[in-house]
């Protein structure tokens, strides 16, 4: 089995940003209120938010400034909570501001954002370890891939509310946002118990096939495996995306999902999640 690696996103940045003024530049103003699927945030509500990621990353990554007081704790759900409050409370300053001047600052923004990401040693440690990884400390190069992952669904939630998902879903753009979110299964699996050579494959359809193979007293990720199979799952790539951010409930991601073999070994999928908040 061919192990995985880190997607290299950071060229997919432009492009990123591209597609999303070509998708906000279009909007009609009735446009602007539809609902998404982040929880009780509308499209302006989404844009905002992908306006604040940069922005903030920029203070405090590029610029150190870290303003007020940090989470309760460390802990996992303190994390979670200082992110929504944190989150919430930008996008309700910014209703003040005009789909225009919205646009006109993500425009402004964007450069300045992917010219910091290219500045950083993609070797070197992160400032932020990737979480629902199960990393304690990550590279830059794997925290580069977690922004794409982070620009690319945000995007996607306002594509899907406007009914304009195709671009993103072009493979050249697709394939690394799976490939990131899939570097979680094996902390999100390091508690399911199987026999040495276990292997799980999981295909997402029109994107690729990963394999998960127990050795050595954990689960490893991999491409190119060619060995027998004890479980496998199909995933609509079209979804896919949906379910690793939380925006899939489960009855209905049961209607795109094929499983073959154990369910301790299939059913884990239903809850990998690659979003912190």
């Amino acid at each position: 089995m061919q192990p995985t690696s880190i997607p290299v996103t950071l060229p997919l940045f432009p492009e990123l940003d591209r597609l999303l003024l070509e998708v906000l530049g279009r909007l009609s103003p009735s446009d602007w209120d539809r609902p998404t699927l982040a929880p009780a945030w509308n499209v302006r509500d989404v844009a905002l938010h992908l306006l604040d990621g940069s922005l903030r990353s920029l203070s405090m990554l590029r610029d150190g400034h870290f303003a007020g007081p940090g989470p309760a704790s460390g802990e996992y759900p303190d994390v979670v909570r200082y992110l929504n409050e944190l989150n919430n409370s930008w996008v309700q300053a910014g209703q003040r501001l005009s789909p225009a001047v919205l646009l006109w600052l993500l425009e402004l923004v964007g450069p300045a954002y992917n010219a910091f990401l290219a500045s950083l040693d993609p070797a070197a440690p992160a400032t932020f370890s990737v979480a629902w990884a199960g990393e304690a400390e990550s590279t830059n190069l794997f925290h580069i891939a977690r922004e794409y992952t982070e620009k690319w669904h945000h995007q996607q939630q306002i594509r899907q509310a406007v009914g304009q998902e195709a671009p993103l879903l072009e493979p050249a753009l697709y394939r690394p946002f799976v490939a990131t979110c899939l570097q979680a299964l094996p902390y999100h699996y390091r508690e399911v118990a199987a026999a040495e050579g276990t292997a799980v494959r999981f295909g997402i359809t029109g994107v690729d096939t990963w394999f998960l193979l127990r050795a050595e007293g954990a689960w490893k990720l991999g491409l190119n495996y060619h060995g027998p199979v004890t479980a496998a799952v199909e995933l609509a790539g079209e979804v896919a995306w949906r379910l690793f951010t939380k925006s899939l409930p489960r009855a209905t991601a049961a209607s795109h999902l094929i499983f073959q073999g154990p369910p301790s070994l299939t059913d884990p999928l239903y809850s990998l999640v690659t979003v912190m908040a």
